[in-house]
């Protein structure tokens, strides 16, 4: 009996890792075009993501969606060019409420020589400064087409879907009021915090 017991304790451990481990490469593995909805505090946003171009880029994504790793984590960088008067990103995933970091997975290679370009209501992955292959979670909705964040003699950043519903919520999260935040030290974070409930893959689409 106490074999038994260890037995399945074990086998439990073993599920347990192994539904904690999902990859993004297989979900919908025909599927060039998945599609995500991302249900936030300020509304829902569908997201298109583009495996043709960016295919280890949107497998991370989609490993972080799986495993229900945005789930509570924020917008935290809500920034408007100021200098040109215009809207410049929105970034979020990496932070809970509490603007502390959350856990993240093995960096990927920079796919922004794929072709797509940061326009108005793309996502692209996010990275450290100066270090092009450091994206982990993070990622962003370009508000403008901010050709500066395109591939030229140094790496971009890469994008790998489009917002396809949702546009007027990334809108109104743009509106938000921002000011200094000391723990990240810098002044476009949402004073009051801009939540990411979820996000679920879609069924396919049919074409």
């Amino acid at each position: 009996m106490k074999n038994i017991i260890i037995f399945l304790s074990c086998l439990l451990v073993s599920i347990s890792s192994f539904a904690a481990n999902k990859e993004g490469r297989f979900v919908q593995k025909d599927n060039l075009f998945p599609r995500v909805k991302m249900v936030t505090s300020l509304g829902d946003i569908v997201i298109e993501l583009d495996r043709s171009r960016a295919p280890m880029t949107v497998n991370n994504f989609l490993t972080y969606v799986i495993n229900g790793d945005y789930k509570g984590s924020v917008f935290h960088r809500v920034e408007r060019d100021e200098a040109n008067e215009t809207d410049f990103v929105i970034q979020g995933g990496g932070y809970d409420k509490e603007y502390d970091g959350m856990f993240e997975r093995a960096p990927i290679f920079n796919e922004s020589g794929n072709g797509l370009k940061n326009d108005m209501y793309s996502v692209a992955m996010a990275y450290q400064d100066n270090k092009p292959h450091s994206g982990t979670r993070q990622f962003f909705f370009n508000m403008n087409d901010n050709d500066h964040l395109n591939p030229g003699r140094d790496w971009g950043f890469a994008v790998f879907g489009n917002v396809v519903e949702g546009y007027e919520t990334l809108d109104k999260i743009m509106q938000v009021e921002t000011g200094y935040n000391s723990k990240l030290g810098y002044t476009f974070i949402p004073k009051t915090p801009i939540v990411i409930f979820d996000v679920s893959v879609l069924e396919a689409q049919p074409y």
